[in-house]
C-alpha cells in the first residue's frame, strides 16, 4: 500500500515537473519569408520562368485559333474526307495545347519549389535555433492555430526575423 502511494506521488510530481518544462511558441513562416530580401529575387525568377511558358502558350493558342478560323472559312468547300481529317487534326492540336499547358504548370510548380526550398530551410534552421535558445519545446505554424489567448505570448516570428538578420516592420505578424 505504501509503495503504491509513493508511486502515485512520484508519477504526479514527474507529470507536474514535465508539464512545467513545456513551452510552446508559434511563428508564421510565410510572413518571415515575405520579409526576406531573397524572397523578392526568387519571386522575380519564378515570374520570369512563368512568362516564358506564358508566351509559348499564347503563341500556340493564337496559331490554333488561326487554324480553326481557316477551317471554319473553308469547311463548306471541303470534301467530307478532308473535313474529317482537318477536324481530327484540330482536335489533336487542341489536346496537344492542353497537355503543354498542364506540363508548363507542373514545371512552374517544380521550379517554384526548387527556388523556395533553400529559403524555407533557412527559416526552419532559424526557428530551430530560436526555439533552442529560448527554451521552446514546441513551435507551431501560426496558420494552424485555431485559438490564441494572447497573440503575443508565444509568437517567435520577430525572434526568427532577428536571427535571420531581417528587419521587421513596426507592426507584428499577427497584426496583419
Amino acid at each position: 500500500m505504501k509503495k503504491g502511494l509513493i508511486l502515485v506521488l512520484a508519477l504526479g510530481l514527474f507529470y507536474t515537473a514535465s508539464a512545467q518544462d513545456t513551452k510552446i511558441g508559434f511563428t508564421n513562416a510565410d510572413y518571415v519569408l515575405s520579409l526576406m530580401p531573397e524572397s523578392k529575387e526568387v519571386q522575380s525568377q519564378v515570374e520570369a520562368y512563368e512568362k516564358q511558358f506564358s508566351n509559348s502558350i499564347q503563341q500556340k493558342y493564337q496559331d490554333f485559333q488561326a487554324q480553326v478560323a481557316e477551317y471554319q472559312q473553308n469547311a463548306p468547300t471541303m470534301t467530307e474526307q478532308v473535313r474529317a481529317e482537318k477536324e481530327q487534326e484540330l482536335q489533336g492540336l487542341q489536346q496537344s495545347l492542353q497537355k503543354f499547358q498542364q506540363d508548363a504548370e507542373q514545371s512552374i510548380a517544380r521550379k517554384q519549389q526548387e527556388l523556395y526550398q533553400p529559403l524555407y530551410e533557412k527559416i526552419q534552421n532559424a526557428i530551430d535555433k530560436v526555439a533552442e535558445e529560448n527554451g521552446y519545446s514546441h513551435v507551431l505554424r501560426a496558420e494552424a492555430l485555431l485559438f490564441i489567448a494572447d497573440e503575443d505570448s508565444g509568437d517567435i516570428s520577430e525572434l526568427v526575423l532577428n536571427k535571420l538578420g531581417v528587419e521587421a516592420p513596426a507592426a507584428s505578424a499577427t497584426d496583419e
